[in-house]
């Protein structure tokens, strides 16, 4: 019977336990304490997040990823963006960097090496603070949801102040995509609030026994 072996371990920013935990022959999952924080056995929804964004916005060049995770929505979004495309990944933690270009890089097919890609390390609210319609599409994988904060520092990200600043760093027509782990109504109102045309997506269980998963969808009135 295979159990679950250690690979390696860190620290995240705010000083909790980071640990990349491999069983068998290739299935991965990090915790933070008890919370799972991604696996590699369920990943659609992190694909969905990619793909649904850049079909809303049509014509995309350039794109915003907080979060890295295992590298699926990287991977997503890379598979539909142009070649001169270019996509910034803004990742705090240094060692979840390090992981998606050693021990699990295989998993979503290495896009870290991808050309296209600009790897950030720090908070993406950052990226988004020093932007003015510079992106087409921002992408948040940054905790469980806006609710559902493993990490209470992701707070501001999903906040009031934190959708003017998206909404201020995209151009006119980009989308601004959230995953999450629940719905939040409060959270879509407050989109709203902040000048988006936003609506929850629900994405469907990948399997038997697999929860469901949200996107938030907020879009930028087009100029004009």
């Amino acid at each position: 019977m295979d159990v679950w072996k250690v690979i390696d371990n860190t620290a995240t920013v705010a000083g909790d336990d980071l640990v990349l935990s491999q069983l068998g022959e290739d299935e991965w999952a990090v915790h933070t304490g008890p919370t799972l924080l991604m696996s590699s056995e369920d990943h659609h929804s992190e694909e969905a997040l990619a793909n649904l964004a850049i079909k809303q916005a049509g014509d995309v060049k350039r794109v915003l990823i907080g979060g890295l995770g295992m590298g699926f929505t990287l991977r997503a979004a890379l598979n539909g963006l142009p070649d001169d495309a270019q996509a910034v990944l803004a990742e705090t933690s240094s060692c979840i960097v390090r992981w998606n270009r050693t021990y699990i890089a295989h998993l979503a097919g290495r896009p870290l090496e991808d050309p296209r890609v600009r790897v950030e390390l720090g908070d993406v609210r950052d990226r988004i603070a020093e932007s003015h319609g510079d992106y087409d599409v921002i992408l948040l994988d940054a905790d469980n949801g806006p609710s559902a904060l493993v990490h209470s520092t992701n707070d501001n990200l999903y906040s009031d102040t934190g959708n003017r600043a998206a909404f201020e760093a995209l151009r006119p027509g980009g989308v601004l995509a959230a995953w999450s782990r629940w719905p939040d109504e409060s959270y879509v109102q407050r989109l709203r609030d902040a000048g988006f045309d936003a609506a929850p997506v629900e994405i469907p269980a990948s399997g038997e026994n697999q929860p469901t998963y949200i996107v938030f969808l907020a879009t930028k009135p087009p100029a004009g």
